[in-house]
């Protein structure tokens, strides 16, 4: 039997392989019970793929149990990998209370409502999801004294620097207006950050900040609508790029593989109580150039970027930032990104032509 059987995937297998055999001491994490909310999300699947390639192809004995909200959904993710006796699909909400009857070791909380609509139309419930949930998988830590607790935040907390700055490093800190509505996710993301700190001071939760930055690439969903899946999607139908803003805000990116290598090494060697950025410097750009480099370079110039602005799509977007992240704290702890912006498009497309994950 292969023992890769179920990862049908070859970008995204490969990816799968580079991080079980980066260095990243995961060797370390054989025969725990890892916990992960947000499992039907794009970082929460991936962490769940990785653990289990890894039980696949060195007998690691890690259990994973996968906090999901919805089991359809789930289901139509991981397929035959529910059959597995080490994955355990738990079903609920993290706004409310969860309750786990196994010892849990270790534990990454990615659950989060990311979708720029529902920031402009459900904002109480971003808020909440974000707040609520984060208490209650804090409290949950509490209760089975984990070893270590990283909490997925975003590049977005950061908010806006007047004039721009760059590097943008884990001391730094913007601006965020609070009488606009659509700053519940970035003001949220805050506020968790500091109920991480809190957790740590009080109950002494291991718990570590990860910082991330756009992140794409093999193992993103069917139905992401965010940008890059934007662009990608007009790449494999042939159509135009479409910007419904001026794409003057400076992104911040970093490949799948990337970024998940970087959550396990702040897991298991950061400090506690600390943030890290994770985000790959070489591929800063603004929107509107890297649509121009995935319509010239990728579309091979068979595709243009145009505009279609109005207010009513502008209100769901983030405010034009001007930063760069800098990922110099976390290369400190050995973490050195593989992909560069163009190579992550490549892969990224290709796997979505593959189309089973």
């Amino acid at each position: 039997m292969d023992r890769t059987e179920g990862f049908k995937n070859r970008i995204l297998q490969e990816d799968l392989e580079r991080i079980v055999k980066s260095g990243i001491p995961i060797d370390e994490m054989r025969n725990s019970t890892v916990f992960i909310t947000g499992a039907t999300g794009l970082i929460g699947s991936l962490l769940v793929r990785t653990f289990a390639y890894y039980n696949r192809v060195a007998d690691a004995g890690i259990r994973i149990i996968a906090l999901a909200r919805d089991p359809g959904k789930a289901e139509a993710v991981y397929g035959q990998l529910l059959q597995e006796p080490w994955l355990d699909l738990l079903t609920g909400d993290v706004t409310e209370k969860v309750d786990v009857k196994q010892k849990i070791d270790y534990i990454f909380h990615c659950a989060a409502i990311t979708a720029s609509k529902e920031m402009a139309d459900r904002p109480v419930e971003v808020l909440m999801t974000s707040v609520l949930g984060t208490r209650n998988i804090l409290d949950l830590a509490v209760r089975k004294t984990v070893k270590s607790f990283l909490y997925l935040s975003s590049m977005e907390m950061y908010g806006v620097f007047e004039g721009g700055i760059s590097p943008v490093t884990e001391t730094d800190l913007g601006y965020i207006d609070l009488l606009k509505v659509r700053s519940n996710y970035p003001e949220s993301k805050r506020l968790c950050e500091n109920l991480c700190v809190a957790y740590r001071n009080e109950y002494n939760v291991p718990v570590k900040i990860a910082r991330l930055a756009q992140t794409f690439g093999a193992g993103v969903l069917p139905g992401d609508n965010r940008v890059f899946a934007q662009f990608a999607g007009s790449v494999i139908r042939g159509e135009d790029i479409v910007l419904h803003t001026l794409g003057n805000s400076e992104g911040n990116y970093c490949y799948t593989s990337d970024s998940i290598k970087g959550l396990l090494l702040i897991l298991l060697k950061g400090n506690n109580g600390e943030a890290y950025n994770v985000s790959n410097e070489e591929t800063h750009t603004t929107i509107i150039d890297m649509a121009h480099m995935v319509s010239e370079r990728i579309a091979g110039g068979k595709i243009k970027v145009r505009f279609e602005l109005s207010q009513e799509k502008a209100r769901i977007y983030a405010a034009d930032t001007k930063m760069k992240l800098s990922s110099g704290k976390l290369r400190r702890l050995g973490w050195e990104p593989e992909i560069g912006l163009e190579e992550a498009y490549r892969r990224f497309i290709e796997s979505m032509k593959d189309g089973s994950l």
